[in-house]
């Protein structure tokens, strides 16, 4: 009889890692964590309702129907580790889950729409003033204006070794070389 703890891909040779999915409201960021996991990913996805439309700013992303209400959580087994995939809510009122949410992560993948630049500043200082390691991931739209990612870093006034890459959050394979630059990004710093 197998059990849960003698799953081939995880074994007490991997190690596992907490990595954060920020960015601002209608990113993505639900999308990535489920392109990225290889388990059914946990989602807090509600209808917005028409009081929401009240608090979220639906400007750049009218086609938007549902909000995550709490966290999203996938996981990927890669070999020697296992990264756990926490998505964050966008929305401002949810920051005080932020603290909980970066306790013990490893570093986080920010999430940027180039139709919304600006809405990503307040997640880009959230994420330096705790001091976590970060990437940064333009996640391209059909309708996204397309700016050379020198633009982009300088627009987001990122630090020249912050890792800055263009993703489809909708495409796994996209969505992993994302996740690979941040945590080869974790990987230099620690090894430096």
């Amino acid at each position: 009889m197998a059990s849960a703890l003698s799953d081939s891909r995880i074994s007490t040779e991997h190690i596992p890692v907490k990595l954060v999915i920020a960015g601002p409201f209608g990113v993505g960021k639900t999308t990535i964590v489920s392109a990225l996991s290889e388990i059914r990913p946990l989602n807090t996805e509600e209808v917005l309702t028409e009081a929401g439309t009240l608090v979220d700013d639906l400007t750049g992303v009218n086609e938007k129907t549902t909000t995550t209400t709490a966290i999203d959580f996938g996981r990927l087994t890669l070999p020697g580790v296992v990264l756990y995939l926490f998505g964050a809510p966008g929305q401002t009122r949810f920051q005080v889950l932020w603290e909980e949410l970066v306790r013990g992560a490893l570093g986080v993948l920010v999430l940027a729409d180039t139709r919304r630049i600006d809405d990503s500043f307040a997640v880009l200082d959230l994420v330096e003033n705790a001091g976590i390691r970060y990437a940064v991931a333009v996640n391209h739209f059909a309708d996204s204006p397309d700016y050379p990612l020198e633009t982009v870093r300088k627009a987001l006034d990122l630090d020249p070794s912050t890792p800055l890459v263009v993703c489809d959050a909708r495409d796994p394979a996209s969505a992993r070389a994302s996740l690979i630059a941040l945590v080869e990004h974790i990987r230099e710093l620690v090894l430096s």
